[in-house]
Parts: structure tokens; sequence; C-alpha cells
């Protein structure tokens, strides 16, 4: 385990300021108290990031006892459990409504913003922010890119291993273009793309045991005796999912409020706001890991995290929206969230495209931020009224198409090395592509 060195005492305030935040949460959601929709979102805002950071830490730790590859995609995935769990608590709303009334006008749009702002946010801000301050750390301190991961003043270079994440990234995101052109998301897409993300789990399954590195509350959890590290790692595991479960749905119900309180579109603050709520630990953590001159392994993080929420996250929507409607029944879907979708594939191409040579520069990540803050604004600016409905409309598609022609400008470069590490991805042996790479 590679870890910096360690001040316990300040790891443990870390881990209980974390453990602190969630406890306001819990006790309105335990009395029963329903607060002013403002004081609401704060509280189970904090309860839901407090927890998520319990959940990244512990998740980072569990790196010491499986397999490096499959550690990475549960790290992932574990990481984004809060939002998972708002997202279900609105599918579930939404398969509800559509059962008492036959439509899904209300939730499902509000299911569809907090995927879709997700997906959104991970890569337009998440991977511009890992690329930018990992370049950035390197050039200030002067280091070579083996002792950084392979990361340059004007690069990251990710490693071979990763092609894995890459080509599953590549399936996902290819089908993922065809999901804006049908009327529902549907049972069938749920079984294409779980089904992707579990080819993706037994891909991992198989990569060699590696050397995780830690920093942090992680850091100092992983230096404990091994029982008691995994008595406290699974401690953290529990509590964190506990708050979650407990919290999830008041947190979604206040923003609701919230928007209704003081007059702003509820989806626009569940596209924005609830994802950066339950994100904001799994991309601190990234940024933390390029700071620390490992940004390959942030970025690595990261991408992980892009391919389970554009497979198992969309994928399992149509299952919980079927379940609580009480029939098989796709997620109805409307023109924005069919725009949204758009928008959220045409991205997701942009960043397969930049990731496709295995090396990611710093003129894409201002690209791929760039486009981000063309999309808030484009937001601010529908809410404040200064662009109508279908103005509104067409700038998300213009913003799609720029990402699409973004892409295609770079793979016209990339294209032949997407295709290898595509093959790599889904067919090289483990063993071959952990062989020592000269960067």
């Amino acid at each position: 385990m590679e870890t910096t060195k360690l001040d316990p005492r300040q790891q443990i305030l870390f881990i209980s300021l974390a453990v602190l935040a969630t406890l306001p949460g819990m006790y309105l959601r335990i009395t029963g108290i329903h607060p002013d929709p403002i004081i609401g979102a704060v509280t189970f805002g904090l309860a839901i990031v407090g927890s998520a950071f319990v959940l990244s830490w512990a998740a980072e730790v569990i790196q010491l006892d499986i397999a490096a590859g499959l550690a990475l995609a549960l790290l992932a995935l574990i990481a984004i459990l809060p939002e998972y769990a708002v997202d279900f608590v609105l599918t579930a709303r939404a398969g509800q409504e559509f059962a008492e009334t036959g439509q899904s006008s209300q939730f499902g749009p509000l299911a569809l913003a907090n995927m879709t702002g997700g997906n959104q946010l991970l890569i337009g801000l998440g991977w511009p922010m890992v690329i930018l301050i990992g370049t950035w750390r390197v050039r200030k301190a002067g280091v070579s890119a083996e002792l950084a991961e392979g990361t340059t003043p004007e690069e990251i270079h990710l490693s071979r291993p990763q092609s894995v994440d890459i080509a599953y990234l590549t399936i996902a995101t290819l089908y993922g273009l065809t999901l804006f052109l049908k009327e529902t998301l549907s049972p069938f897409d749920a079984v294409v793309l779980v089904g992707i993300y579990a080819l993706y789990l037994r891909r991992l399954s198989g990569a060699p045991p590696g050397t995780p590195h830690l920093v942090g509350p992680s850091a100092y959890i992983g230096s404990l005796p091994k029982r008691t590290r995994r008595i406290v790692n699974y401690a953290m595991f529990v509590f964190a999912a506990g708050v979650i479960l407990l919290c999830a749905e008041a947190f979604a119900e206040a923003i609701i409020e919230l928007g209704e309180a003081i007059g702003v579109s509820e989806f626009l603050l569940i596209k924005w706001i609830a994802p950066t709520a339950s994100e904001a630990p799994e991309l601190l953590v990234a940024t933390l890991f390029a700071w620390r001159l490992a940004a390959r392994t942030g970025l690595g993080a990261l991408v992980s995290s892009k391919v389970n929420q554009w497979t198992l996250l969309v994928g399992t929507l149509p299952i919980v929206f079927s379940i609580f409607a009480g029939m098989i029944h796709g997620l109805p879907l409307d023109a924005q969230q069919r725009i949204e979708l758009f928008v959220t594939a045409a991205q997701s191409v942009f960043a397969v495209a930049i990731v496709a040579s295995r090396s990611v520069s710093r003129n894409e990540a201002w690209v791929m931020l760039g486009l981000f803050v063309a999309q808030l604004a484009e937001s601010g600016l529908a809410e404040l009224g200064h662009l109508s409905e279908q103005q509104s409309h067409q700038a998300r598609i213009g913003v799609g198409i720029v990402f699409l022609l973004a892409a295609a400008w770079v793979l016209r470069r990339d294209f032949r090395a997407c295709v290898t590490n595509v093959q790599d991805g889904l067919r090289t042996p483990w063993s071959e592509l952990s062989a020592e790479e000269h960067v």
C-alpha cells in the first residue's frame, strides 16, 4: 500500500466531521420533523455529502482486499451510491405516478434530470479538474512523468490496463446514442446496459493484485491492523448506507419543495444541485489524487465511474420504474428528456474520443470544461426567461452537436488508437496488459 505521511489525529478529525454532518439529517428523519424547504435541502444534503465521504473512504480501503481492476470499479460504483439512491427515489415516484394516472409527467423528467445531470457533471467538471490540476502540479513540482504516474505538464497518459475501461465506455456510449431516439427507456435497454456492466465486472475480476495509492482518512484506516481495519471498514459501509437510505427520499423531496418555495425550476435543481451533493466526495477524492501527483489514478476512477453511470445507473431505471408501476413498462421520455439524453450521449462520445489514445491533454480538458460552462449558462438564461423553451432546446441540441464535431476532430487523428485500445480492453490477456510500459 502506498501512503503519504499521516497525522492520525487529523484523519480521525476528518472522519468525525463527515459523521457529524449526517447527524442533523438523521435526527430530522427519525423524529419526523418536517423542516423549512431551505433548511431541509441543506440538512439532508449535508447528510448525503457526509455519508458519501464515508463511503468513498471505505471503498478506497477495500482495494487492499480484492483485485485491483475490480476494486477500482467497485470504488467507482460505491462512491456514487448516493446518486443511485436519489435517482431510485424519483424513479419509484414516477412508477407510482404512472400506475395511478397512466403517465409520469412530474417525476419521470426529474428521474432523468438527476441521471443526465450527474453524467454531465462527472465528465464536464470532474474530468477537467483532474486533468488541469494534475498537469499543473507536475509542472510546478518539476517531477518526471515516471514519478507522476505518466503525467506531464501537458497531458495525462493512462496505463494500458485502463484500456478495459475505455473499451466498455465505448460500447456503452455507442448504445447510448440510440436512447434519445426512443419514446421510453425500456426493459430491453435495461437488459443491454446492465449486461454491459456485468461483462465489464467479469473482465475486471481477472485483473492481477495491485498496490493501491491511499491518501487521507483511507490511508489511515488502511494502516490499521488487518482485523481492525476490516471491522472499521465494514462499519463505515453499514453506517453510510443507513444514512443514505434514511435521508435520500427526504433530500429529493426537499429539493422539489425548495424549487416551489423560491420559484426555481425543480428540474434545474434536481439536475444540478442533487448530483453536486452526491458526487462531491468522489470528485474531491479524484482531485486529491491529482494534487498528490497521482492524476492517472484519479482520472481512472472517474472513467470507471462514467462506465457504471452510463450502464448500471441508466439500465436500472426502467427496472425500478416497472416495479413501482406494477407492470413491465419503459420509463416514458418527452422531448426535453430526449434532448438531455442526446447531449449526455454526445458528451460521452467526446469523452471516449479524448481517451481513445490513452493520452488526455490540457487543451482537451479546457474544451470539455468550456462546453460544460456553456451548458450551465444556457440553463441559467432559460431559467431567467432570456431564452424561450424552443430556444433552450435548440441551444441544448447545439451543444450536443458541438460535442460530436469535437469528437470527430479528435478521432480523425486517434481512430486507430481507439480501435486498438478497444481490442486490448476486450481481448488482450491481463498478463500482457499489465506488462510494464515505458512512458
